[in-house]
Parts: structure tokens; sequence; C-alpha cells
């Protein structure tokens, strides 16, 4: 059995942050050892951890210089046993089946070409098996499994602002289907992204490539950019069989506004890492999806269950859509 390292990126979560560990606890292949990277400005996670027994953990405090996603991830690195095979990564704010480290190291050893595999959270989808089933536009079909087709594909399949591109793979407009669009089959699919918060790679692609310090803080599509960057040196999967939950604890997270503004600027910013000179098709279709994304946002703010959250989420669209004309973001 290969080594493998854990390192959970924590920021303000002391509840989350023991709640997974104690699904580590219960695995049945355990990590070789357990890094906690705190960015938090309090000392409440440490309290949390000293009243339980994890082993080979190890508890690393950072300050300002190394506060956030991208850099606690690399600082992590930086710490991991040089005996290790793998390192996995995990939100804070997941919980495992007690298998899931097993499925992951299975993985690697059935592909051995892989240099990341990623989990499959699996208490986000309703995802029913097809028995006989009449053309819908209001689901989404793959591999004997059907899942509700939200509102945004179904506009955007209506306008042609979306194509047949497989789940996992960026189109060339960006804009494609994520990893929640696969289906719990049980199989593994290469891809070329999936979360970084349920992930795992070779050692020694992270001893190629870094996690982006453009991504500040929260680090929207942090994963995505390392995932698209690393696809450029292998290949990619992700194991339906390796499951966990992701319960989306509020802590932590961007305003509203913030988090809009960072959907559409980091959204163009990790389109130009796969398509650095996009067509003017591309393009166009690009800008489009941005508005069309926005527009339903705004129409949320009358009809939707959080209409203060999706109007000040617009507000944040609309000015990460209006500063990329004077003020495009600098890839590294």
């Amino acid at each position: 059995m290969m080594q493998f390292s854990l390192i959970i990126c924590t920021y303000m979560r002391p509840i989350a942050i023991v709640k997974l560990l104690q699904s580590v606890k219960e695995q049945t292949v355990y990590p070789n050892e357990i890094l906690i990277i705190d960015g938090s400005t309090n000392d409440e996670t440490n309290r949390a951890l000293k009243n339980e027994v994890f082993n080979n953990l190890s508890y690393y405090k950072v300050g300002e210089t190394d506060r956030g996603l991208t850099k606690q991830r690399n600082f992590g690195v930086k710490k991991v046993n040089e005996r290790s095979n793998i390192i996995c990564f995990l939100d804070d704010d997941t919980v495992l089946s007690s298998n899931y480290f097993e499925e992951l190291m299975k993985s690697y050893s059935q592909y051995p070409n892989a240099i990341g595999i990623g989990g499959y959270i699996n208490n986000e989808v309703n995802w029913e098996v097809i028995q006989e089933i009449e053309d819908n536009k209001n689901i989404y079909s793959i591999d004997g499994f059907y899942r509700s087709e939200g509102i945004r594909f179904r506009l955007r399949k209506y306008f042609g602002l979306i194509d047949g591109t497989p789940p996992g793979f960026m189109p060339p407009y960006s804009h494609g289907r994520s990893i929640s669009y696969l289906p719990p089959s049980g199989k593994i699919y290469p891809v070329e992204f999936f979360m970084g918060g349920v992930s795992s790679f070779k050692k020694n692609l992270l001893e190629k490539i870094k996690f982006s310090t453009y991504f500040e803080g929260y680090g929207l599509y942090e994963d995505l950019d390392f995932c698209l960057r690393a696809s450029k040196l292998g290949q990619l999967y992700v194991n339906t069989n390796a499951l966990l939950e992701h319960h989306h604890d509020e802590e932590g997270r961007p305003n509203k506004y913030s988090y809009g503004k960072m959907v559409v600027r980091n959204g163009w910013y990790v389109w130009n890492v796969k398509y650095p000179n996009p067509d003017a098709k591309s393009s166009i279709q690009f800008y489009l999806n941005v508005f069309a994304l926005a527009s339903i946002r705004f129409i949320n703010s009358f009809y939707g269950n959080n209409k203060k959250q999706a109007l000040t989420e617009t507000l944040g669209r609309l000015s990460g859509l209006i500063s990329l004309i004077f003020n495009k973001p600098v890839k590294e």
C-alpha cells in the first residue's frame, strides 16, 4: 500500500473540522499523516482539536503571510513527510464514507498513469436509474442515470450556449458541466478537473507545480486552475466509489457581492488558463454565458428563497463583468 498524507486547510470552522476528523478516524485505510493548516484568526480550532485524539496528526497555525486556501495548501505540501507517495486534500466541511481512502488508493493501483484522483460527493444531487424515459429537456441523462436539469442549463440550451462536452472537461467557451454531472455509477471517469476539496495528487506532481496565489482568501476556482495545469502533464480521474458528503459550512465564506465578483473574474482567469487565445465565437459565447447566469440570479432576487443574497450576488457579477473591460486578471 502506498503511503499517503492528508492535508486539511481550515479557517474558522472548529466544529466542522472535528466532525471531518471523526470520519477520518473510522477509515478502513488510515492516512500515514494528517496535517491541519489553520488560518483562523482565533484559537478555537486549536482548542477543539486538543479535546480529541487523532493519530498521526500535526497542527500548524499560519499567520497573514500564509493565510488563504492556496497559500495554506502550498504551506502544507512543504511539511509533508518525504516518504509519502500521495497527498490528499479535503475541505474542512466534508464527511467521509468509511472506505474513502481505500477506494482512492485502489484507484492509483488500477490506473498507474494517474497523476491525480478525485472523490465523489454523494449528498448534493438526486440521481435516478433510467428505466424508460422519453426525451425531456428538464432532465440530464448519462450512463444509465438521470437527474433534473436546472434552469441555468435549460436556458443556455435554448439559446445554444452549451454543447455536448462531457462533465469534467472545459469547452472552448468555458461554463461546462461540473463533476456533479457525473452519475453515481461506481465507475472511474477520466477528467481534466475535479474539486480541490475532495482531491488527491501524486507527490511528484506537487513538486512540479504549485497552487496559484492569484486566488486569494476563499480561492474560488483555484482547484480548476490547478487541475487544468496538471492535465497538461498527465491524466486525472474521478472515482465515483470514493464517497463523501459536503455540508457547505457558511463560516469563513465571503459575502455574496464578493462571491459574485469572484465568479466572473476568476472564471475568466481559469478560462484563459485552458484557452489563452480563444477565437471570436468562443469569446462571444463566454460573455453571453456570464450575462445569462447573472440574469438568472437577478430573477432569483424576485422569486427565489434568498432574494437579498441573489440581488447582492447579481451586483457582484455585474461588477466583475464591467471590471473585465478595464482591468482583466493578470495570469501568473
